[in-house]
């Protein structure tokens, strides 16, 4: 494989430079229709799973030696997907419990961690994708999931504390 690029770093570089092309442009290609931000959201999910497998290994090269270059050549697949996400908080319809840009990271990371679980031989589809990435965005998990941590027992000792294993 090194035969046709110089370095370990120009392989990456082309790779990573492919996937983000294939990103954008189901990326666009879903944004164009001008639909609600949820809907948007699940079809370019359903859309992006064929790649997610293919290009997984992106997101954490993001975090190695060559994130600075990978989070350059994602810049515009973050900024879309922020921008989404803004358009969904903006409606009422996805939490505002996190900025947009980071909501729509850790949504779009669960994705990808679906599809490195389904290597392992768990028949994961496209559907678990969208539904898990779509209930870390959503408005009404937000409110649900609060309220649940307001209550006084949340807060209380429990069976599983330190206090009341004798």
């Amino acid at each position: 494989m090194y035969g046709h690029f110089s370095t370990r770093t120009d392989l990456v570089r082309t790779l990573a430079g492919r996937a983000v092309d294939e990103i954008v442009a189901v990326l666009d290609e879903v944004s164009a229709s001008g639909g609600a931000a949820e809907t948007v959201w699940a079809e370019f999910i359903a859309r992006l799973w064929p790649l997610a497998h293919r290009y997984r290994v992106l997101l954490g090269l993001r975090r190695g030696e060559y994130g600075e270059e990978i989070h350059a050549l994602l810049g515009p697949v973050d900024a879309t997907l922020a921008d989404l996400v803004r358009k969904g908080q903006d409606s009422g319809v996805f939490g505002r419990h996190l900025p947009a840009r980071v909501l729509s990271q850790v949504a779009y990371a669960a994705v990808f961690a679906i599809a490195d679980n389904s290597l392992s031989g768990e028949s994961l589809s496209a559907g678990a994708a969208t539904t898990t990435s779509l209930l870390i965005l959503l408005f009404f998990i937000y409110w649900s999931v609060r309220s649940l941590l307001a209550r006084e027992m949340w807060c209380a000792p429990t069976a599983w504390s330190s206090d009341s294993r004798a």
